[in-house]
């Protein structure tokens, strides 16, 4: 009992000590000391802290306080992501398919796409109807992609919006609708989304 109790006790020190780690890499981003963040965000990511992970592999995606490296990036990324992070997962997706620090392989690209979506973050969900869409990485499937697009678009991602209006459009996965078409284009027109007013305009709605 007092081992397990001493074995806690260590993990909660540790614990502790990444969220300290994190917390000063933030502090230090704050007053654009990008080498004193990247030191701070290093020590918690050693120490196994998904936060930091993320927070180093954007720096190294970047080269602010370190030098760019996709390579380290990935990894650091990866590290994250396979701790249930999700914009990290989002981000080794988009390595993924860009073809950043690691071989290019959208199979890989859109597993990963996948999993962030499901924790609900809205720009995965956003290119994972992309990639249902267009069947990049796995098979075409427009239904499977509106949905994926609605997600996204109900939490107000202009990306998906315009997708999703693209696909009532042209009556793809869901039912041809002019109404709800313009309804989709105008919300992501509403965030500055240049397709959707052009596609508007070709409608000739204002």
């Amino acid at each position: 009992m007092k081992r397990t109790t001493a074995a806690w006790v260590l993990f909660a020190l540790a614990a502790a000590i990444a969220r300290a780690d994190v917390n000063g890499g933030d502090s230090a981003l704050e007053h654009g000391d990008y080498a004193a963040a990247a030191r701070e965000f290093r020590a918690g990511a050693e120490e196994g802290n998904a936060l930091a992970q993320l927070k180093l592999a954007a720096l190294y995606a970047r080269g602010r306080g370190v030098a760019k490296n996709d390579v380290e990036a990935a990894k650091w990324y990866r590290k994250a992501a396979d701790q249930g992070n999700a914009q990290a997962q989002y981000n080794l997706a988009v390595m993924y398919l860009q073809g950043l620090g690691i071989a290019k392989d959208r199979v890989a690209a859109a597993a990963w796409m996948r999993k962030a979506a499901e924790q609900a973050y809205a720009a995965a969900q956003a290119w994972l109807g992309y990639m249902y869409v267009t069947g990049q990485g796995v098979d075409r499937d427009d239904a499977e992609g509106a949905e994926w697009y609605r997600k996204a678009a109900d939490q107000g991602n202009p990306e998906a919006q315009y997708g999703l209006g693209q696909l009532y459009a042209q009556g793809r996965g869901v039912e041809m609708s002019e109404a709800e078409a313009i309804l989709w284009y105008r919300k992501a027109a509403e965030q500055g989304n240049v397709r959707a007013r052009n596609a508007l305009n070709r409608l000739g709605v204002q």
